[in-house]
């Protein structure tokens, strides 16, 4: 019992580490694009080479059913060192938009082996109160991917180079991996699969109730990655059209992405009082609901209000994540765990590119003030998924 108080933090902590190298590049995006003579469209593609290498990996994992046939300690171990140094290949000097691409991808493929693969981890030690340690576990990773705009946010101030902030996150993913090798070993939970199945992943679709949460992560994750990613953008566009304002658009990031680290640790409680399902149905329709009163928000000509209602929504559109992969995981025999949870991810985050390449097109030709209200689409399928609502029947 001692061991498994002690594991949540040890886990925890490293998830932390290594999904800093998440949003690493967007930390320092108008530095890249400034280095490397790079254009306005590269945002999207940049973000979205690390979800296509996230799916890529994700898919690969699934198929070969990795994290449930070997120790995903050390799989874990192995993806935080390669991360690690393909994020630091975008230091590179001659780099190009395609080099640039390729690193992210290869960064993303490594944090296949990490994100999903640390929920399983978790899983194998908590058959109990799994959604309130899902929840402080995707807490770090939501905290974790908000970390760059803070260490950008210093180096804003010429105390720490944009190159160390790259640097800096790339020797905490190698301090993650680390950590999880020397400290976790493999769960009590765990059952390992001895063969490759490479049907499981298709076969866990089979179970209703696992369609159900799937799909309602579906619709969360359209919303989520593309919030994240275009934050900077939405608040940079404000700053333009309002001169008057003033706000450090790396810190005001930090604090709209990173606080949803602190919602998912809530929900997990929350959860455990009303459900889980229940919980995460909630912020589902709570952030829908930001995504279509937005275009409001960012007409009204109030700094204060516009900054409150963000933080809001950051709260909101991440709450539910840990709950969706709680309900998959519950919903998901043991020795298929890993593979359930790995291909929601890919499928997951598939969809996070098509919602970020669609803002990335729409910026050029709509008033950005519109921008995120397409991204209500993915809150109203997941909800109508969720508490299996027949449209037509």
């Amino acid at each position: 019992m001692k061991v498994t108080r002690r594991i949540l933090p040890v886990i925890v902590f490293a998830q932390f580490c290594c999904t800093s190298l998440w949003f690493a590049g967007n930390g320092v995006m108008n530095d890249l694009m400034l280095s490397f003579d790079l254009n306005s469209e590269a945002l999207g593609h940049l973000t979205s080479a690390v979800q296509f290498g996230f799916i890529t990996g994700t898919l690969s994992f699934a198929f070969l059913t990795i994290s449930d046939r070997f120790s995903p300690s050390k799989v874990f171990f192995t993806c935080a060192m390669l991360g690690s140094l393909f994020n630091l290949g975008i230091l590179t000097e001659g780099n190009e938009l395609f080099s640039l691409l390729l690193f992210r991808f290869l960064t993303g493929f490594s944090l296949a082996g990490i994100y999903p693969v640390g929920m399983k981890i978790a899983a194998d030690y908590f058959d109990k109160g799994l959604g309130k340690s899902l929840g402080f576990l995707v807490g770090a990773l939501v905290i974790g991917t908000a970390f760059p705009h803070l260490l950008k946010e210093i180096s804003g101030t010429n105390r720490l180079p944009w190159r160390s902030v790259i640097i800096f996150t790339s020797i905490l993913a190698g301090l993650g991996g680390l950590f999880i090798l020397l400290l976790v070993p493999d769960g009590p939970y765990r059952s390992k699969r001895h063969k490759p199945d490479l049907s499981l992943a298709y076969k866990v679709f089979r179970n209703g109730s696992f369609r159900s949460a799937a799909f309602g992560y579906f619709g969360h994750m359209w919303e989520l990655y593309a919030f994240w990613a275009f934050t900077p953008v939405l608040l940079s566009y404000y700053q333009q059209t309002h001169p008057g304002s003033q706000f450090s658009i790396p810190l005001v990031s930090f604090f709209i992405i990173g606080l949803g680290g602190v919602a998912c640790m809530v929900g997990g409680y929350l959860a455990e009082r009303i459900g889980t399902k229940k919980t995460a149905g909630s912020a589902l329709f709570l952030s829908g609901l930001c995504c279509i009163i937005s275009p409001i928000i960012f007409l009204a000509d109030s700094q204060f209000l516009l900054i409150t209602f963000l933080i809001f929504w950051g709260l909101v559109v991440v709450a539910d994540s840990p709950l969706f992969s709680t309900l998959v995981a519950q919903n998901t025999p043991p020795e298929s765990r890993g593979t359930a949870l790995t291909i929601v991810n890919c499928i997951g985050f598939s969809i996070t590119i098509l919602s970020i390449q669609l803002l990335t097109y729409l910026f050029n030709y709509l008033n950005a003030h519109f921008l995120f209200i397409f991204l209500s689409l993915g809150p109203l399928v997941g909800l109508l998924y969720l508490f299996k609502v027949r449209i037509f029947k």
